[in-house]
């Protein structure tokens, strides 16, 4: 099994970026996907999810009306589109999949979005 998340980067305050986390050695539809980030010196915090038919989503409130969390089953791909990015989004944002009923969770690698001010 193996979450590979993409997208991360440099960007000023304001700006957006789109993460994307491609998932293999799963039966990918199967699976809640979502992101999870944690901050320099932080715990890691929970970011948004999504169902696996992709029918419904949750939000931290701390993003709520700026990210927001999709899927594409055909490419067993979890997307997170970032608007209006703040400085406190600064964090290594993490992919995970879980299947409802089991208490397994699949953790990517994490990829890096540096805001700035």
């Amino acid at each position: 099994v193996q979450l590979q998340a993409f997208g991360g980067g440099l960007v000023q305050a304001g700006g957006s970026l789109r993460l994307s986390c491609l998932a293999s050695g799963i039966t990918f539809s199967n699976y809640n996907m979502g992101w999870f980030r944690q901050a320099p010196g932080k715990e890691r915090e929970f970011v948004a999810s999504i169902r696996w038919s992709g029918g419904t989503t949750y939000y931290a409130d701390s993003v709520k009306g700026r990210f927001t969390i999709s899927r594409d089953n055909a490419k067993n791909t979890v997307y997170l589109q970032m608007n209006s990015l703040k400085p406190e989004d600064t964090a290594v944002y993490h992919c995970y999949g879980r299947v409802d009923a089991e208490a397994r969770v699949y953790w990517g690698q994490g990829t890096l979005v540096t805001v700035s001010s």
